[in-house]
């Protein structure tokens, strides 16, 4: 399990929770959800695509991540996104299976992408990870402030200066990157469930932001790290844990939020008393 053969693994691992964990954040406090669902799906097109003309997978995601937050961004309304956001994961979609049907001999290539690979990280995928990650995670940090401001008082940052369309713009091609850096490990659909699930769990725990988006990240590494151990004594996809353990985690998170409010409900009543 840590063997030299795994160090790249769980290096990648670690670097997609981090990123995960703060982009999947802001996912959920701005309402898109939908578009970090559609985002990774159909930029496994790029991936096809750049199979089939012997490129860099990543290079493709890349691409496709991009080419898909520009159209939601910019041809969606203000503070809608659903309907562009179908149209635009149905095309990749679409473009995806035409790039494959013109030739199988990536097919497990492309696969391991949709579905995660425990052992396919390989050193040279090792640093376009790691740079995209680290572009994503300096970018939340950069629009950290105008993002949460933005997120829960989109009128009071108008008023304040902070243009919301190009905010939009922003952390969608910010999406884009994270999207480009953790599929190669957990797989595009499950990506969805790591920036997700940890979120949405943290959300549930604490309501101060800046918390929240701690423990955003602690607990996609938990998952991560907990998923590639488990895929790698079982041989199952790691995909798998990584969704189990999401949907778990925030059960228990929902589940001790209605405890505590149980709870303090028994208290006023108490002192009504």
């Amino acid at each position: 399990m840590f063997s030299t053969l795994m160090i790249n693994t769980w290096l990648a691992a670690t670097i997609v929770a981090v990123v995960a964990g703060s982009v999947g954040f802001f996912a959920v406090l701005r309402g898109s959800a939908f578009a970090a669902h559609a985002l990774p799906q159909g930029a496994f097109a790029g991936a096809a695509g750049a199979s089939l003309l012997g490129l860099n997978t990543i290079l493709g995601l890349g691409v496709f991540s991009v080419l898909g937050a520009l159209a939601i961004s910019l041809l969606g309304k203000r503070g809608r996104h659903d309907a562009v956001t179908a149209l635009t994961l149905v095309l990749m979609l679409g473009l995806g299976a035409l790039f494959l049907s013109f030739s199988v001999e990536y097919a497990p290539e492309v696969y391991s992408l949709l579905f995660g690979e425990i052992l396919g990280v390989s050193r040279g995928d090792l640093l376009p990870i790691a740079l995209l990650g680290a572009a994503s995670v300096l970018a939340i940090v950069a629009l950290y402030r105008p993002l949460l401001l933005s997120s829960v008082m989109r009128d009071s940052g108008e008023a304040r200066g902070l243009n919301s369309r190009t905010l939009e713009v922003c952390f969608l091609l910010v999406l884009a990157l994270a999207t480009s850096a953790t599929i190669p490990v957990v797989g595009a659909f499950l990506m969805f469930s790591l920036m997700i699930a940890p979120a949405g769990s943290a959300r549930t725990l604490t309501a101060n932001p800046l918390t929240a988006l701690g423990l955003s990240i602690l607990i996609a590494l938990a998952t991560v790290w907990i998923a590639v151990a488990a895929a790698y004594e079982t041989n199952w996809p790691i995909g798998f844990y990584v969704g189990t353990l999401g949907a778990a985690g925030y059960v228990l998170a929902r589940a001790r939020q209605a405890w505590q409010i149980r709870g303090h409900g028994h208290l006023v009543v108490a002192e009504q008393a």
